[in-house]
């Protein structure tokens, strides 16, 4: 199985092959990933081909794909908050923001698996525009989304899967942690200079970068922590807008379109 994709609507990526092991990240239906290794009852280490995030899943959650299928790009995405899908005739929910490999508006073939869909997936930015608009649509739809480590679905998502599964949408490739993402885009040197998209990095006392969230403007940002909302942000970091307290201490701002 050198190829696969992800066939329930979220699979834990886990740091070990165990289920009592940290679940560090997780692919949504759809996602296509090469296999690097496999391990006793059923466990497979995966690389996933969007982000070249590495863990273990578990071999029910991935139907074998060819190498066509892998190369071929994604071009559209499930739209509504949940989506219905059937494979082999059997229904199922997947969340927002799948992407979706093959041809056919209405059905396409992974491996073994025919999956029609029922609701129908929209295409993908791929025109070096960005509608930021569309971007804070996207956004949107997380708003009281609780955090989940290693979360990245609208079911559940920390503050780095929650940034990539939106620039995504409006075909900006981030990388998974917060850390790795800061060292993407291109610097904003002021909070003052901020647009809506850019995206604000926050450090801890060691200066290492720990969170991230997306500017609405200069002073209102939308992030996940302890749910994804939107509070206020001044040059120091962010205040919580229910309690008044600062949350983060802001280290850094990068803008990617």
């Amino acid at each position: 199985m050198p190829y696969a994709i992800v066939t329930v609507p979220v699979a834990p990526l886990r740091g070990t092959a165990s289920h009592r092991s940290e679940m560090i990240s997780q692919l949504l239906w759809g996602a296509a990933v090469s296999v690097i290794d496999t391990a006793p009852d059923g466990w497979v280490q995966v690389k996933n081909q969007y982000d070249g995030y590495m863990g273990w899943v578990t071999a029910a959650h991935l139907e074998t794909i060819d190498e066509a299928l892998f190369l071929e790009p994604a071009t559209r995405y499930l739209p509504g908050w949940v989506n219905r899908v059937t494979m082999n005739g059997v229904p199922m929910l997947v969340p927002f923001g799948c992407l979706v490999k093959g041809h056919g508006d209405t059905a396409v073939q992974w491996g073994s698996i025919t999956v029609k869909f029922e609701d129908k997936p929209v295409l993908l930015n791929n025109n070096n525009s960005v509608d930021v608009d569309a971007l804070k649509a996207a956004a949107a739809q997380f708003l009281n989304t609780g955090y989940l480590w290693g979360g990245t679905s609208v079911f559940g998502v920390d503050c780095s899967g929650f940034t990539q599964n939106v620039f995504k949408l409006s075909g900006i490739s981030l990388l998974r942690d917060a850390y790795q993402q800061a060292g993407q885009g291109q610097l904003v040197g002021f909070l003052q200079e901020a647009q809506l998209g850019d995206l604000a990095f926050f450090d801890n006392e060691e200066g290492r970068i720990t969170h991230v969230g997306i500017l609405l403007n200069d002073h209102e940002i939308i992030h996940s922590s302890g749910k994804v909302r939107i509070d206020a942000i001044d040059n120091e970091g962010i205040i919580n807008t229910d309690t008044g307290v600062r949350t983060h201490r802001l280290r850094i701002i990068k803008r990617f379109f």
